[in-house]
């Protein structure tokens, strides 16, 4: 039995049913797939949920706006991911493609994306890579290139082709990602139960637990921010996060960003103005990211009456703080607040 068919045959016996599996509609395969990235399936299951059920058409997601998409994905990170499937959907004339080659140029779309919404949606002979595909092949063959250098990535991909199923490459693709998630897993994968066993060079040689080869992680920045809760009334301030860093479009307690310390100076000197008292200061919050680790501090600043926020703050009532997206890390400061 080849190997596709091996894992064909696993696929039907072990696969996991999820709701992006029952239709061919390019457009709810588009979404699952970009919620997925970097997300667990556990976690990404209610969000694909509530995003159809408030964009249910790709017309829908063209005609909301950038505030609204984000306050839909708070909590699920990587929020650049929305703000492109924005500008995707609104490149699209007509409906959701689903041919490899429309799908190539649309914003967010690589090579995995545009071979897995085609293979899945029109049946079109495409091999979809992913990270679980990648371990799969590395070990089968047992490759030391690395995977995550051109050379590596080049042979992953060819040897990804030929082993593809032409009669069915979309049941082909998704049994691949579940023997990789659920049976060539990344570590202690269980190889006495693997129906590839006698064919894995990877297992006869005593290298499955060295495959892929990778080169190791990027190394993770620190950075410290000092948020400032300014406060006038029941009045607060946010603004709204440029491009080109974390969390754009995201809404923020006014910031300084800096490796030392908070102190009354570095408060007058980043309001320009020493109208303020301190009030309640929050513990040392430490969020990681993929390149980044954070550590972030909150602290109460009370305004006077009258007094002016500084430029680009927008001032919000109580009842209007849940209408604006917010980061996780700010998020656990008001949870915390509230205690």
């Amino acid at each position: 039995m080849e190997t596709s068919a091996r894992i064909q045959k696993w696929f039907a016996e072990n696969g996991r049913d999820l709701p992006w599996r029952h239709t061919r509609d390019p457009y709810r395969i588009w979404v699952s797939e970009i919620i997925l990235q970097q997300t667990r399936i556990e976690q990404g299951t209610d969000y694909y949920h509530r995003f159809l059920q408030q964009y249910p058409t790709l017309s829908a997601l063209q005609q909301t706006d950038e505030t609204t998409l984000l306050r839909l994905w708070q909590g699920l990170g990587y929020y650049s991911r929305a703000l492109t499937m924005l500008k995707a959907a609104r490149a699209c004339s007509g409906a959701f493609p689903d041919r490899y080659d429309d799908l190539i140029g649309l914003p967010g779309i690589g090579d995995y994306t545009a071979s897995a919404i085609s293979s899945f949606a029109s049946g079109e002979c495409r091999a979809a890579v992913d990270g679980n595909v990648q371990r799969i092949i590395a070990r089968l063959y047992d490759l030391e290139e690395p995977v995550d250098k051109p050379a590596g990535a080049k042979s992953i991909k060819m040897l990804a082709d030929e082993l593809l199923d032409r009669r069915h490459p979309g049941n082909h693709n998704q049994a691949m990602m579940d023997f990789g998630a659920l049976q060539c897993v990344p570590r202690n994968p269980d190889c006495h139960q693997c129906p590839l066993q006698a064919q894995c060079l990877a297992y006869a040689r005593g290298t499955v637990g060295e495959r892929p080869v990778k080169l190791g992680k990027t190394k993770q920045r620190k950075r410290c921010f000092h948020y400032l809760d300014l406060q006038a009334g029941h009045t607060r301030f946010l603004r709204q996060r440029p491009e080109g860093d974390i969390w754009t479009g995201l809404y923020e307690f006014f910031l300084i960003e800096s490796d030392e310390p908070l102190t009354s100076e570095s408060i007058r000197q980043a309001l320009g103005s020493d109208r303020f008292e301190i009030g309640r200061q929050s513990k040392t919050y430490r969020h990681v990211l993929s390149h980044q680790q954070i550590y972030a501090d909150f602290t109460v600043i009370l305004l006077p009456g009258g007094e002016a926020a500084p430029p680009g703050m927008v001032a919000i009532g109580p009842e209007a703080l849940d209408s604006y997206p917010l980061s996780r890390l700010t998020l656990r400061y008001l949870q915390d607040s509230l205690q």
